[in-house]
C-alpha cells in the first residue's frame, strides 16, 4: 500500500510544508494579523500552550528582523518541549502556576507584555465527532486559564488572542471578557476548516476593573455553563461582532485540490517532528503490559 499523505486534502497542509511552517495552523495567525494588525508596536509578547510552535514561529519571522538593535522579546510556554526557535525564549511550565507568571515577566525585566495569544487544543483522535467534543470542554477549561494568566502579565491596552469553539454555552464567555476587554471580536480565518466550528476571540484594549487583583488561586470563568447563566438579558447580553479573516481569493480549506500537474508530486516530511509525542508513552506502557504477561 502507498503512502498516504494529507497533502491531497489539505492545500494549507501543504503549504505549511513548503513554507517551512510548523503546522499549518501558522496560517490562522497570519490571518488574524492581517485584519487586526495585532504586531504594531509590540515589544513584549507571550505564546501560551505553544508546542509545536507554528505560531511563535509567526512571532519570530513578523517581529524579529535582521540587525535590530532592540528586538522583541518573545516567551513561549507549554508543558510539552519544543524545538528551538530564533529569538524565542521558551518555558517549559503549567499556566495555572503563579511561579510561571513571574518567570514570564522576568524575561520582560520587570514589564508586562503588549500581546498574549494561545492557541490550545488537544491531541486529535481522527474522529471529528469526538475531537469536537474534547475541543469544545478543553477550551471551556483553558480559556480561563489562559485568561487569568493573560491578567498577570498583559499591561493595560494590551490584546489577547485565543482560540475558541462557537457553541452554545459561550454567551457567558464573550460577557465576561467584556469585562476586562473594551472591544471583543470572534474572528473565523480563511484556512479553519468551514466544517469547524472554531474561531478565535481577540480581545483588544486591556482594562480590567478598578479593584480587580490577579489571582491564580481562583480562576476566572471557574464555573457551570447552564441555562440560567446563558439567559443574558438587558445591558448585561453581549453580542459579539463576527469577521472573517480573509477574502474568497485564498484557499478554501474544505476544499481537495489537484496536486503538481506535471505530476512532479513529492510528498513533503513534517518541518519539525514532535519532540515527546504522548504516543511514545502509550507504545512503552503497551510493551511493558506485554512483558508482564509473559512472564
Amino acid at each position: 500500500m502507498g503512502k498516504s499523505s494529507k497533502d491531497k486534502r489539505d492545500r494549507y497542509y501543504r503549504l505549511a510544508k513548503e513554507q517551512g511552517w510548523r503546522a499549518r495552523s501558522a496560517f490562522k495567525l497570519l490571518q488574524i494579523e492581517e485584519e487586526f494588525n495585532l504586531f504594531e508596536n509590540v515589544k513584549h509578547c507571550v505564546d501560551l500552550c505553544a508546542a509545536p510552535g507554528s505560531w511563535s514561529q509567526v512571532l519570530s519571522r513578523k517581529l524579529i528582523k535582521e540587525g535590530q538593535e532592540d528586538p522583541p522579546k518573545i516567551v513561549a510556554v507549554d508543558l510539552q518541549a519544543m524545538a528551538p526557535l530564533k529569538g524565542i525564549i521558551q518555558i517549559q511550565g503549567d499556566i495555572t502556576k503563579q511561579s510561571t507568571a513571574e518567570q514570564i515577566i522576568s524575561h520582560f525585566d520587570g514589564k508586562y507584555a503588549d500581546l498574549v495569544i494561545c492557541d490550545g487544543a488537544p491531541d486529535v483522535t481522527g474522529l471529528h465527532d469526538m475531537d469536537e467534543y474534547i475541543q469544545a470542554q478543553l477550551l471551556l477549561a483553558v480559556i480561563p486559564i489562559a485568561l487569568n494568566i493573560t491578567t498577570h502579565v498583559l499591561r493595560p491596552g494590551g490584546t489577547f488572542v485565543a482560540k475558541i469553539f462557537r457553541g452554545k454555552d459561550i454567551t457567558l464567555l464573550y460577557a465576561q471578557l467584556k469585562i476586562f476587554f473594551k472591544h471583543v471580536t470572534c474572528c473565523k480565518p480563511r484556512s479553519s476548516r468551514n466544517s469547524s466550528i472554531e474561531s478565535f476571540i481577540v480581545c483588544q484594549d486591556y482594562q480590567p476593573p478598578k479593584d480587580y487583583v490577579p489571582n491564580m488561586s481562583n480562576p476566572l470563568l471557574d464555573f457551570s455553563y447552564n441555562s440560567t447563566y446563558n439567559n443574558l438579558e438587558g445591558s448585561n447580553r453581549v453580542i459579539v461582532p463576527f469577521l472573517a479573516a480573509g477574502d474568497l481569493s485564498s484557499f478554501d480549506s474544505d476544499q481537495t485540490y489537484p496536486l503538481d500537474k506535471n505530476n512532479n508530486y513529492q510528498p513533503l516530511e513534517p518541518v519539525q517532528s514532535p519532540i515527546s509525542p504522548p504516543y511514545k508513552t502509550a507504545i512503552k506502557k503497551k510493551r511493558t503490559n506485554e512483558l508482564n504477561k509473559n512472564n
